[in-house]
């Protein structure tokens, strides 16, 4: 029974996450898309998301359209708000800010998200 309430905590505060990604995404005048379970929002301001791109429930934020394997990286972490729902936030913060030791960026492949194993800086074009 615990398992089941967490679930249905953590799928509201993804929902929720979600929603408000896409009021910001449509008040900062982004072009909303599918790219299967994920909802992307392009052509935003560079100052309204961080890094390349910014995945905040089943919504990635973002300056210009993804490529595949950023978008696979993005899934990742579409999932892993999925399992955590709100939690996620602190979770991720206490993960750190460097993205080659971060827990959630190493699952989400840190190649995939534009990230170069020697520095903290993203790879060229990895927006």
């Amino acid at each position: 029974k615990r398992v089941r309430t967490m679930w249905v905590i953590n799928r509201k505060g993804y929902v929720l996450a979600s929603l408000a990604a896409q009021a910001w995404g449509r008040a900062c005048r982004g072009r909303r898309a599918r790219h299967g379970d994920l909802v992307v929002i392009s052509g935003m301001p560079k100052w309204a998301f961080g890094r390349g791109a910014t995945c905040v429930g089943n919504t990635v934020l973002c300056r210009t359209e993804p490529r595949a394997r950023t978008l696979a990286h993005e899934d990742i972490h579409r999932q892993q708000w999925l399992r955590f729902g709100l939690a996620f936030i602190p979770l991720y913060l206490l993960a750190g800010r460097n993205p080659l030791t971060n827990r959630f960026e190493i699952e989400a492949g840190l190649e995939a998200g534009g990230y170069s194993t020697g520095e903290d800086q993203p790879l060229p074009g990895a927006e």
